[in-house]
């Protein structure tokens, strides 16, 4: 049956309105997001399968554009749906970083780079570039690589540090592996660009290594004065 013939009360956008999102399952949400089922089964139907096929919300939200459309009844139009509700997400927590004031809390970044990062296939080296009040100019993307890592070259993170005039960096990558453990080459490059940066005056922060389940911060750590 179509939700349109549910009673009221069941149907998963009036229950939003009523109870608010923390009410909802994550198929009755994500049934909000595609907004419409496919032929014999409701939004919500389709949703539960979605779920199931791809072993959960995080699995779905990262699939490629060809593992949704090769489900029946799904084409680009439901894939766009799904991207655009993960990159507001990405967005909103991306506006956290960017206030005015100093960064003031690791677990906006640790967030943000979280969801930008997390699942990617591919290890990706980025930066994010503070004034001397530790307000974040930018954020780059400065190397990619395989999942078995990516090259990082000092004189290109200096150049670039330069180029936003930043007084301090924080420096972040991702472990396709999924564990967030530092490797040496990870401690290596680390203190090799602390080095680098150091003679242009520039601080590093921390360097966050993003995994499966969280990331780990060389500041925390100890490991930048080691």
């Amino acid at each position: 049956m179509a939700i349109r013939g549910w009673p009221e009360g069941e149907r998963p956008r009036e229950k939003l309105l009523r109870d608010g999102p923390g009410a909802l399952s994550e198929a009755e949400l994500l049934a909000i997001v595609l907004r419409s089922g496919v032929r014999g089964k409701s939004a919500v139907a389709l949703a539960r399968e979605l779920l199931l096929e791809f072993g959960g919300l995080r699995g779905l939200l990262k699939a490629g554009r060809q593992q949704i459309c090769a489900v029946p009844g799904l084409g680009p139009g439901k894939f766009a749906q799904l991207q655009a509700g993960v990159e507001l997400s990405r967005r909103q927590l991306a506006e956290g970083l960017q206030r005015e004031g100093p960064l003031t809390s690791p677990g906006e970044v640790r967030d943000y780079l979280g969801a930008r990062l997390r699942d990617l296939p591919y290890e990706v080296f980025c930066c994010l570039y503070l004034d001397n009040r530790n307000r974040l100019i930018g954020m780059e993307e400065l190397f990619r690589g395989t999942i078995d890592g990516a090259s990082v070259y000092p004189r290109e993170v200096v150049r670039q540090a330069l180029a936003h005039n930043a007084a301090a960096v924080i420096l972040a990558h991702n472990h396709p592996s999924g564990v967030a453990e530092p490797s040496q080459a990870d401690e290596a490059i680390t203190h090799r660009l602390k080095n680098a940066l150091a003679l242009v005056d520039i601080r590093v922060l921390d360097h966050l290594v993003i995994g499966d389940r969280g990331a780990v911060s060389f500041a925390e750590r100890g490991l930048l004065s080691a």
